[in-house]
């Protein structure tokens, strides 16, 4: 047929699968369509013709936006001036459409009748019926169709008047354009059919009335969506049963493999999810990305839903799409969702499958890390209380929170026995722990860290030897260090750099505080004396340091780390308050005294 040359290679698959009715109402369309589309496109002439407007022209559209009747009955038989058109390509038809006054489009259509053409766009692809239905007004909508408007008209968007009426939310509009045959199967550029808009608008009267006129409750859009999984998706209860009970498919899945339920999931409603589990929907069903209704759920924090399918959906199911809600929720920052799981059993140290987590850059594996990395502090200190351990990710969301700055979830993490000398063991080529390299700028960061128990002295541990040319003992390589030395990066070679060394002397300064002695390299000392730290640095290195300094680092040695961080230890240990600060730097602590550092 001929109408078929301009299908796209999408559509011609499309008809392939149409039966021989749907077929030839689809020609029938497209064939009126192609009728109507050389009144949409200007000609040049006509584009010429847009720059200026007879003073009659201007009087008529004046008199079209005022509703002023009579004045327009009076310019009436100024015929010509009806047919001129301004910079956006509107005729006066085009305004007397989008007026809410019956009686002025009737004159206008009277008066330009043996001139314009209804199909008439705009330059935006508007026609008049277009206009009108957009705007809802009911009685242009009429007057338009008794004078010959074709409802198979579109916009630009291939929006048909129908659809603009349904959208609009007039039964009355609907129901004239169905009566003048406007087809009810229709579908826009994304084939968006105007059951699926009544449908996600909640309306079900007139999703009744198109169903008594052909409707199809099947129709996929552009994403393989049908009106029933729009329902669903949108919380219309009331449409999504009648849907149901007018033949719509509760087992259908879009093109990416969502089933109506995983819609309805989104959606939020549970009275929608409770429907379609009355009609036999599963829960077990996950979309392509292998999540379940579970999943959205727990991510979009519907804890009513939530609740509904926690007791339907299998273990088994879970485990098999590789993540579990505990991701979810703690992803989409639902403390409400993350405890329901939790008391429903659910594990708070869960890891991804592999395949799953190498879809993420960075590896993640826990509910804890996407917490952390979405610096979400009430999360982050739910899943801590109930027992997350801090340390389960190849790159430790400890890591992720120092570099980031988030410094109540660095502290939290810390409480709850962070290992504040991890090593990122992805990217492993340092000599000394990782985190201090994510804030060698940020002072209270810093001591955030070295407060609780980051081993500075690993800082000025390097092979390079004293000014003198004496060589310092290597230390022997623990866990987590590279099995070769050389590829060991020792902190004065990463701090002498072009662009950090600015700020050696104040890091090195602050470093101080948290050793007793240790020798500054031939590497490190060139640098240092050109900056303001240099004479307070040599002045405590050339002295012996205060007792009392040298006692608090060997209680902290003697208590051990995990015990320091246990603030119910601290709080049972039988020492003076000003003692217990002493030996936790509370002196330092610039964060807990909310002190801003710039």
């Amino acid at each position: 047929m001929q109408v078929l040359h301009c299908v796209s290679p999408t559509t011609m698959d499309t008809v392939g699968e149409m039966d021989e009715d749907q077929f030839t109402e689809y020609a029938i369309q497209l064939s009126i369509q192609e009728s109507i589309q050389a009144s949409k496109n200007p000609s040049s002439a006509y584009r010429n013709s847009l720059v200026s407007l007879s003073e009659e022209n201007q009087r008529i559209v004046s008199a079209i936006e005022q509703g002023e009747v009579f004045v327009l009955q009076q310019l009436s038989k100024c015929t010509l001036a009806f047919g001129e058109a301004d910079e956006r390509g509107w005729l006066p038809l085009h305004k007397a459409a989008v007026q809410p006054i019956d009686q002025v489009l009737e004159i206008v259509l009277d008066a330009a009748s043996s001139l314009i053409n209804l199909e008439q766009a705009t330059l935006d692809g508007e026609t008049a019926l277009t206009l009108a239905a957009q705007m809802g007004y009911a009685g242009n909508v009429k007057a338009l169709l008794e004078k010959g408007a074709s409802p198979y008209t579109t916009n630009s968007k291939q929006e048909s008047p129908l659809l603009l009426a349904v959208r609009h939310g007039s039964y009355d509009m609907v129901l004239n354009l169905i009566k003048n045959e406007a087809p009810v199967n229709q579908f826009c550029i994304k084939r968006w059919t105007a059951m699926h808009e009544a449908a996600k608008l909640g309306l079900s009267n007139i999703v009744r009335l198109l169903i008594r006129s052909g409707g199809n409750v099947n129709e996929k859009d552009a994403y393989g969506v049908t009106p029933l999984a729009t329902a669903a998706e949108y919380g219309r209860t009331d449409v999504l049963e009648l849907l149901i009970l007018k033949g719509g498919n509760i087992h259908a899945t879009a093109d990416d493999g969502a089933t109506v339920l995983f819609d309805a999931a989104g959606g939020g409603n549970p009275d929608c999810v409770s429907v379609l589990l009355e009609y036999g929907a599963s829960a077990n069903m996950p979309n392509m990305s292998g999540h379940l209704p579970i999943h959205r759920a727990a991510y979009l924090g519907h804890y009513l839903v939530l609740k509904t399918l926690i007791p339907i959906t299998s273990k088994s199911a879970i485990k098999k799409s590789g993540i579990s809600p505990m991701h979810s929720a703690a992803d989409g920052g639902s403390v409400q969702c993350l405890r329901l799981l939790i008391e429903n059993g659910f594990d708070v140290n869960v890891l991804l499958a592999q395949y799953v987590a190498e879809i993420y850059e960075d590896d993640r594996k826990t509910p804890l890390y996407f917490a952390v990395s979405n610096a979400d502090v009430t999360c982050t200190e739910l899943l801590l209380k109930y027992g997350a351990d801090p340390n389960n990710d190849p790159l430790n969301c400890f890591l992720v929170a120092v570099r980031a700055r988030s410094y109540e979830i660095v502290k939290l993490l810390l409480a709850h026995g962070a290992d504040v000398n991890c090593w990122f063991m992805v990217v492993n080529d340092t000599h000394f722990p990782t985190a201090i390299q994510y804030c060698l700028k940020d002072e209270m960061m810093m001591r955030l860290l070295l407060n609780n128990g980051y081993d500075a002295k690993l800082c000025f541990d390097c092979m390079h030897g004293d000014s003198s040319g004496a060589s310092f003992a290597w230390r022997h390589l623990e866990t987590g260090w590279t099995t070769c030395v050389n590829k060991d990066t020792p902190f004065c070679d990463f701090i002498t750099v072009s662009w950090l060394a600015d700020v050696a002397g104040k890091v090195v300064r602050i470093l101080l505080d948290y050793v007793d002695f240790v020798p500054i390299c031939s590497k490190l000392k060139p640098c240092l004396e050109n900056q303001k730290q240099w004479l307070e640095i040599c002045e405590i290195l050339e002295n012996p340091r205060p007792l009392k300094h040298l006692c608090r680092l060997v209680i902290r040695r003697q208590m051990k780390l995990y015990r320091l961080q246990n603030q119910d230890f601290m709080d049972l240990l039988p020492l003076p308050l000003i003692l217990k600060h002493y030996i936790l730097y509370r002196e330092y602590d610039l964060y807990g005294r909310g002190i801003s550092m710039k």
